[in-house]
């Protein structure tokens, strides 16, 4: 894992979670690390389990010099659609720092420039630089958290497990209740 990109600017580090899902917002976090930043168990999120990802989030909220994370709901993902929802949540992390970044790491291949701050889009960055990679566990981790209260209001969904995924059982469980207000109508879920 690499501490950073550049070690001439304040750069953030930024990613997104639950682009995929069939229900609930999309999350992005924006991280800005000090120099040297490690944790042994660093990594893309979704190479970690549910325990390790908490382990770090915890570390990463202790030693970052800035993070946000923030969401767009399903009703502007139907409105905009969900990469757009995903940039969107992507700025609001960004203007959400205390600190302004010189330079912002983007994970994937795609990203709508923020004001006139310079970035690189890095295609699996998450595995790459560490800013990423905590990117990625901010926002993963406050999904599943938000994911999990809404199981509490709709159980059938199984989204305490699923996170909104599109896994069989919630399938299933789609076609058997119809969509909740919290389900992405214009995504997949047309066709249940």
């Amino acid at each position: 894992m690499i501490s950073s990109f550049s070690d001439k600017f304040l750069e953030a580090g930024c990613d997104e979670a639950g682009r995929g899902c069939l229900a609930g917002p999309v999350f992005a976090a924006a991280v800005i690390l000090p120099m040297g930043f490690n944790h042994p168990k660093l990594n893309d999120s979704k190479q970690l389990s549910a325990k390790d990802r908490n382990i770090v989030r915890t570390y990463i909220e202790q030693h970052a010099i800035d993070y946000c994370v923030r969401s767009i709901d399903e009703k502007e993902i139907d409105k905009i659609n969900i990469l757009n929802a995903s940039f969107r949540a992507m700025h609001l992390a960004i203007a959400g720092l205390k600190k302004e970044p010189e330079l912002l790491l983007i994970d994937g291949n795609r990203f709508i420039p923020f004001n006139s701050i310079p970035h690189h889009c890095i295609v699996k960055g998450d595995s790459i630089y560490a800013s990423i990679a905590a990117a990625s566990i901010l926002a993963k981790t406050y999904r599943d958290d938000h994911m999990r209260q809404l199981s509490v209001l709709h159980p059938a969904y199984g989204w305490h497990q699923n996170k909104g995924y599109g896994t069989l059982a919630h399938r299933i469980a789609l076609q058997q209740n119809g969509p909740t207000e919290y389900h992405r109508k214009s995504f997949t879920v047309r066709k249940f």
